[in-house]
């Protein structure tokens, strides 16, 4: 009996020291039930991107719905991760989301620039209806087999700039011999199809490259024209609806899965709110752009129906080779889920 009750406070004892150095371990490693879970995030846009807003408001977004139990850490301008090993960080687990634009895609997953196609996504409201349409959520399905969560379209424009010295380029013999600024391999067989030269370089890479003579024209998007500063090197600028860019906002499925549901749910509406942001932030800037970039210099030609159908008959067929070739039977799968999203024809 004796020997029973000294086991039993034998046992207590030692409980209770467990109990304690828990304790004190937890305290001297700054552990804490109640604080934020960090979330990591990489982008390559500049601070002063309308984009690189937009990702900012996400981010607090997140953190309001979660009561600040999500801290949304956002690291821009390439500060964090280099824009080409974006989406490999992620899904080793360095981080736990990031933002990369179409070209970015290019090698691991090619049906990304199927919103490069030419003259496809060609007003605003075709970009309202993107979020949940069929070509989408089959991209979103193939971003999924890459261990990764698709969580939002952030577009950026649906307007390109094709900027020039002395003269416009508008029609398809204008481009015969232009070196020109390159945005992947499936744009730039379409643009090769009018027998210009692409080059393949970032915006601000490509500003110096026409400073330096390297290059005889730019290609971006109409805000970009403004922010990047083309007006610098070049004095005449084309518009038209060539293509459209964005920028997704992806997860580790992994690390998302692990979440408590209110908290992914929380994402999930913060994510749906900022596809709208980025339209409406795209729409202001891109409407301001042209009378700021004539005040700098300028000189802006908008593009016909007519011009733009003359470089749609040559350019489309090129793109859309070239994207199948590299694409195979998912790729004309998804032109033919883009021709009913574009015409709003039930798929």
């Amino acid at each position: 009996m004796v020997h029973q009750q000294i086991v039993k406070k034998m046992f207590k004892i030692k409980y209770m020291f467990a109990v304690l150095l828990g304790l004190f371990l937890a305290v001297g490693s700054g552990y804490n039930a109640d604080a934020a879970q960090l979330m990591r995030c990489s982008h390559q846009l500049p601070p002063g991107s309308h984009i690189a807003k937009v990702i900012d408001q996400w981010a607090t977004e997140i953190e309001t719905l979660t009561d600040g139990k999500l801290d949304v850490q956002i690291n821009g301008a390439n500060s964090l991760v280099l824009a080409p090993r974006n989406a490999a960080a992620v899904r080793a687990g360095e981080i736990e989301c990031a933002f990369s634009m179409n070209s970015e895609w290019a090698e691991s997953l090619p049906l990304m620039d199927v919103t490069l196609e030419p003259f496809a996504l060609r007003n605003v409201e075709i970009l309202k209806r993107w979020d949940g349409s069929p070509p989408a959520e089959l991209l979103e399905r193939e971003i999924q087999k890459t261990g990764l969560t698709n969580l939002v379209w952030l577009f950026t424009t649906w307007r390109t700039a094709i900027t020039s010295n002395d003269q416009f380029l508008i029609k398809p013999d204008d481009f015969k011999g232009v070196r020109i600024q390159g945005l992947g391999p499936h744009s730039n067989a379409a643009f090769a199809a009018l027998g210009a030269t692409p080059v393949e370089m970032a915006d601000m890479a490509a500003v110096e490259a026409l400073r330096e003579g390297k290059l005889d024209a730019g290609l971006t998007n109409l805000s970009s024209a403004l922010s990047s500063r083309y007006y610098t090197v070049q004095d005449h600028v084309t518009i038209l609806p060539l293509f459209a860019v964005y920028y997704n906002g992806y997860i580790n499925t992994e690390w998302f899965a692990a979440l408590p549901l209110n908290y992914q749910e929380a994402i999930r509406e913060a994510s749906r709110k900022a596809a709208l942001w980025a339209i409406e932030a795209s729409e202001i800037s891109a409407a301001a752009a042209p009378g700021l970039l004539r005040e700098e210099g300028m000189k802006i030609h908008v593009a016909t129906e007519q011009e733009i159908e003359a470089l749609q008959n040559i350019m489309r067929p090129a793109f859309n080779r070239a994207f199948l070739g590299q694409t195979g039977e998912n790729g004309r799968r998804l032109l033919e889920y883009m021709d009913r999203y574009v015409t709003g024809a039930t798929p």
